[in-house]
């Protein structure tokens, strides 16, 4: 069995570390990721797609990537259960990465 996946996009809001009662770093992005094709009105739609961070991955990309950024990950799929308090529950479907990779230019946009 193979889970795995490889998204490219832009990071929707800043990145924050917090840690977990276990101590564990984690951040939690959403990434915007463009369509490659155009719709009935000619027009690239784009997926906004959740993504988790654990430990030395999160902190890397929350001290060097901000909103906007053009970053590459490679993860795998997951589901989990979301409980709210009115006793609804939300599957939530996830990309956790295992390797991150910048691809803006720090350089060039400071320059």
């Amino acid at each position: 069995m193979l889970n795995q996946s490889i998204l490219v996009g832009r990071i929707v809001r800043e990145p924050e570390v917090r840690e977990t009662e276990n101590g564990n770093k984690v951040t939690n992005i959403t990434l915007a990721v463009q369509r490659p094709y155009k719709n009935v009105e000619g027009e690239y739609e784009t997926d906004f797609i959740p993504c988790i961070l654990w430990k030395g991955i999160a902190e890397t990309t929350s001290e060097y990537c901000k909103k906007g950024d053009l970053i590459g990950i490679r993860g795998r799929i997951q589901t989990r259960v979301n409980e709210y308090p009115d006793q609804i529950k939300r599957n939530v479907m996830e990309i956790v990465a295992e390797r991150v990779t910048f691809l803006s230019n720090k350089k060039q946009e400071e320059d």
